[in-house]
């Protein structure tokens, strides 16, 4: 009598975290619908009181509107965003990577000092920094170019905080087997750390992508030509027009996100590796 109550007992548990992933699973997925059901329909199917879960009709020419729009380029903003996006990703990695490593292998006197340095400065509000990194970049004639956008965030210290917490934690017996065989550590970084920290780098590099993709702030500052615009600037231009097209919103907001779903797609599983080993969720 006690197994079957605590079969059933078991049998009601599993019926309970299915429901409750499904639900969440619904309340993740509804903007997604949101957004792909409001980018193929009419203006009058979006506004319209009568609400129907799918349009009258599916507007693909939505799409090709978007891009043929002459007031907003959303392809070049497309790409203007992708090419900021790898080359701040790939910087943030390498830099960052080598001054964490740096910070938590290479002994020198003032490695306290500077990673205390280093963390004080996530303490200083970005928007306090805004006006003399504009004069830099204005001095040295970045403005509206993709260095003025790209070079400012090729170093994070948050990643390099992160990374020398992470290298605090790699096992120095890889390290070591490799420096007994001659090898210094610029080479111990990258044939020996860099391959067995993947996840972590992937993880990392997500955050970082993300983060790129989505600045707004600081490309409205510097770059106030159409041609270096990025597409959250071209998303931005939707809502401050004096007359909104809400299906060319939509169909914009879903082809800013689609390459942030592709990415993690293609790097759950090494970016959820990298949070569980690097404690990023705590």
């Amino acid at each position: 009598m006690a197994s079957i109550q605590r079969s059933r007992a078991v049998r009601a548990g599993s019926v309970l975290r299915y429901v409750v992933l499904m639900a969440g699973a619904v309340l993740f997925l509804l903007p997604f619908y949101l957004l792909v059901r409001n980018g193929l329909s009419t203006e009058q199917d979006i506004t319209s009181p009568n609400w129907t879960f799918f349009p009258s009709s599916l507007q693909w020419s939505n799409i090709a509107d978007l891009f043929n729009d002459p007031t907003v380029p959303i392809g070049r903003s497309l790409i203007n965003s992708l090419v900021i996006s790898v080359v701040q990703t790939v910087g943030v990695l390498v830099i960052s990577g080598l001054a964490g490593y740096g910070l938590a292998r290479i002994p020198f006197r003032y490695a306290n000092a500077v990673f205390y340095f280093i963390v004080a400065t996530l303490l200083i509000p970005a928007a306090v920094t805004f006006v003399p990194s504009f004069v830099l970049v204005s001095t040295l004639g970045w403005v509206s170019t993709l260095r003025g956008l790209i070079v400012p965030g090729l170093f994070q210290a948050f990643a390099t905080f992160l990374f020398r917490q992470y290298f605090l934690n790699f096992p120095r017996e890889l390290e070591e087997a490799a420096q007994l065989d001659g090898t210094a550590y610029w080479g111990t970084f990258w044939r020996i750390v860099v391959p067995n920290s993947t996840g972590f780098i992937a993880a990392i590099g997500t955050i970082t992508f993300i983060g790129s993709w989505n600045a707004f702030l600081w490309p409205l500052v510097i770059a106030p030509d159409q041609n270096a615009w990025t597409v959250q600037i071209a998303l931005s231009t939707f809502l401050t027009a004096q007359t909104i097209n809400l299906p060319q919103l939509f169909v914009a907001a879903c082809v800013a996100i689609l390459p942030l779903v592709v990415m993690f797609v293609f790097l759950q599983r090494w970016i959820v590796e990298g949070v569980e080993r690097s404690g990023i969720s705590e």
